[in-house]
């Protein structure tokens, strides 16, 4: 079992950067590949980047691609998104989810989700 606490989240101007948090419990957790993805208003759940179980490989959507970084921290049981250069585009509930990377970086099957913090980012 893992949970998973988002936190970080909030209300940003254009141009501004943002390191969201995802607490983690349960001693699975080293042994999970864990992502981001977030869900505007309106649009399906999307990926925005994943870090493998060691954090040896990173992946990243082309939207975030350069602006944004995932990192771990395994002994703390916490994985980090840092984002830069914000734009509206980029408002939308983010959420940490724990699980196993499929065919391609964004294809994921998930096992745990957490509850999801809000990111907004004002023009």
């Amino acid at each position: 079992q893992v949970q998973l606490v988002e936190s970080g989240g909030g209300l940003v101007q254009t141009g501004d950067s943002l390191r969201l948090s995802c607490a983690a419990s349960g001693h699975l957790f080293s042994s999970y590949a864990i992502g981001w993805f977030r869900q505007a208003p309106g649009k399906k759940r999307e990926f925005v980047a994943g870090v493998s179980w060691d954090g040896g490989n990173t992946y990243y959507a082309d939207s975030v691609k350069g602006r944004a970084t995932i990192s771990r921290d395994n002994p703390n049981s916490a994985v980090y998104l840092h984002m830069n250069s914000l734009k509206p585009e980029d408002t939308a509930v983010y959420y940490c989810a724990a699980g196993v990377i499929g065919g391609h970086y964004s294809d994921w099957d998930v096992d745990y989700w957490g509850q999801g913090t809000q990111v907004t980012v004002s023009s």
